[in-house]
């Protein structure tokens, strides 16, 4: 463990160990009873991650003394799906059982495990199978619920075990998909310093820590990580435990996703990818989320905010009723929009005070560029790292065309309230402008085709 993680559980609110390294799958039974004490267990895990982890787990847990429940092993195929119908599941079985869930398990399952340990009230422990999420460490579990993905409130686990030689041994595509959601706390970074400049949301300096300054490191080793690598695992999955601690201490998850986690919210939401064996994952999805993200930041210098008037701006201001409008039309799956709109209400600005709002980016636009630009990076260079990881880097590699991808621009900035650049512009009433640029001639989504391999969609 390092000591950044070390000081990070210093301040933590739930979780209280964290044991990382090559070898140290037989710590889980230690662990337990440090926590626990003489509690019963339930080992949760599926029958892909009970097959790489399940028997020494058990193993480690009996020779440590822990009362064992018969386990809850989900089915290995078809892959979990993130919806809170297994939390009930998971949640009705466990509640007929005194016991503690290990669960061992990475990105769905564990959020399955800790949102259904936390309706109960109960503590749980992980044991991470893969480098692929920033989810273990966090405060509460992304779950689809009623059609819509949302971050729901529940504690994180008391402890975790993260044993290096069993992660870098997971399926390449996992690692990748761990590196397609940490790659975001770049330009997400980004997002919350826009919001900061604003005044709408303030960076908090001590979580900040725990996430931006290790991330250059956990990215410099795409190669190593793509070759499996365990020192290279070693730095993906200690960042990642770092960015679920960093959401865990802000009790949200505004240190680790911004707009580019928006892009692949709400291509999950709407099902895609979901039916595909294996499904297309998260971090896929956040991955290129990023690079469409980014292509937006490397915009910025050239856009004439100058020149924006407030006054006329604020003329042709939607009302509330208008806005409300809009967000229905760009979302026509019922349960998305409902959401949608409750989500986009929370951060209208009244016609009122739109001229205001419009002075103040203006007033701030120089700061802005300013303290974004040594946070991000090109799309070019985004996409490259994630094709030297042997992740997805371009949309049309599983299936989102020109048409859909140009759309989710505008979708995406409706489905949070969460403050990010998406919005700044929209204010500015300069989205338009920049995402007919992206797709124009010239323009980064017209000069990049989709690349020849590395295709995901099985239909293709």
């Amino acid at each position: 463990m390092t000591e950044l993680i070390d000081k990070a559980l210093r301040d933590s609110t739930d979780t209280r160990a964290i044991i990382s390294g090559r070898g140290v799958l037989d710590q889980t039974g230690t662990m337990f009873t440090d926590l626990f004490g003489d509690a019963q267990c339930i080992l949760v895990a599926d029958e892909n991650t009970w097959g790489v982890a399940g028997e020494p787990v058990k193993a480690s847990l009996e020779a440590a003394g822990v009362t064992l429940v018969e386990p809850y092993i989900f089915p290995g195929t078809p892959t979990l799906y993130a919806g809170y119908e297994n939390v009930v599941k998971l949640r009705d079985h466990l509640s007929a059982v005194d016991a503690i869930v290990c669960s061992i398990a990475s990105g769905t399952l564990n959020d399955i495990a800790k949102l259904a340990s936390g309706e109960l009230g109960r503590g749980y422990l992980n044991v991470c199978t893969a480098a692929s999420m920033d989810g273990y460490a966090a405060f509460g579990a992304t779950i689809t619920r009623d059609g819509f993905k949302i971050t729901r409130d529940c504690p994180a686990p008391a402890g975790l075990v993260a044993d290096l030689d069993l992660m870098a041994a997971a399926p390449q595509r996992l690692t990748g998909t761990g590196y397609g959601d940490l790659i975001e706390k770049v330009p997400s970074g980004a997002d919350w310093l826009v919001a900061d400049e604003l005044g709408i949301e303030a960076v908090d300096p001590l979580v900040w820590d725990l996430v931006q300054p290790p991330l250059v490191a956990a990215l410099s080793d795409p190669e190593g990580l793509a070759a499996g690598n365990p020192d290279a695992i070693g730095l993906l999955a200690e960042e990642l435990i770092l960015s679920g601690l960093a959401m865990q201490a802000h009790q949200s998850s505004r240190p680790a996703s911004g707009a580019g986690h928006n892009f692949s919210h709400q291509w999950e939401m709407e099902g895609h990818g979901l039916d595909w064996e294996p499904p297309l994952s998260h971090g896929n999805k956040v991955g290129i989320g990023t690079v469409a993200s980014c292509a937006v930041y490397e915009l910025l210098p050239g856009l004439d905010v100058a020149g924006v008037d407030p006054a006329a701006r604020a003329a042709e201001w939607l009302s509330e009723a208008d806005n409300d409008a809009r967000v229905e039309a760009l979302q026509p799956l019922p349960a998305i929009r409902a959401a949608a709109l409750a989500q986009s209400r929370a951060k209208y600005v009244p016609q009122d005070q739109a001229a205001a709002r419009v002075q103040l980016i203006k007033d701030h636009w120089p700061a802005i560029l300013q303290r974004v630009a040594p946070q991000v990076m090109t799309p070019a260079d985004i996409a490259d790292k994630l094709r030297r990881a042997g992740a997805p880097y371009h949309p049309g590699q599983f299936g989102i065309d020109q048409d859909k991808l140009k759309l989710t621009y505008y979708q995406s900035q409706t489905i949070r309230s969460r403050y990010t650049i998406m919005d700044a512009l929209f204010e500015l009433g300069l989205l338009d402008a920049v995402v007919e640029t992206l797709f124009g001639p010239g323009g980064y989504w017209a000069e990049t085709p989709v690349p020849t391999e590395g295709h995901l969609d099985p239909t293709s």
